[in-house]
């Protein structure tokens, strides 16, 4: 593990430690690092539209509106080798919050998220990206190779 120092002004420096004790770091050194993992993937998904990630899109809409259930549910179906997973949550007499976990390339992926967030009654949308690196690989417990995804940072 490597070591450096930074510099900052005093004004600076209590800010980042008032928000690390806020969001629960334990130490600044973790603070840092998460910082500098979001900072390498927000630069690594605004240049590289063609590498794997695994992700979650979750969205809120009006479940009596007709036939948009039926439609996002088919969308996802359409795109089963993305889907993973997904949870149905019933928010309320009127909206429901639904999470799906996706992994793929960043192009098919967010054109998905895309199709979903734009679909007329769905509201709130929100994609987050983790870029993973694929491996397949073999293992002592098993004769068949399987695929490892494994964040880039």
């Amino acid at each position: 593990m490597e070591r450096f120092t930074v510099s900052m002004d005093d004004q600076l420096f209590e800010q980042f430690d008032k928000m690390a004790h806020a969001q629960g770091y334990i130490n600044r050194s973790e603070a840092v690092r998460d910082l500098i993992r979001n900072y390498l993937e927000t630069a690594r998904l605004q240049k590289d539209n063609k590498g794997y990630c695994i992700a979650t899109l979750s969205y809120i809409y009006n479940h009596h509106q007709r036939d948009l259930a039926s439609h996002v549910t088919s969308v996802q179906h359409q795109h089963h080798d993305l889907t993973l997973s997904s949870m149905h949550v019933h928010m309320d007499h009127d909206n429901c919050l639904e999470v799906v976990i996706l992994r793929g390339t960043i192009q098919d992926v967010r054109r998905f998220a895309n199709q979903v967030i734009a679909t007329n009654g769905v509201r709130h949308g929100k994609l987050h990206i983790v870029p993973i690196e694929l491996s397949q690989q073999m293992h002592e417990h098993s004769s068949v190779p399987h695929i490892h995804s494994s964040p880039l940072t």
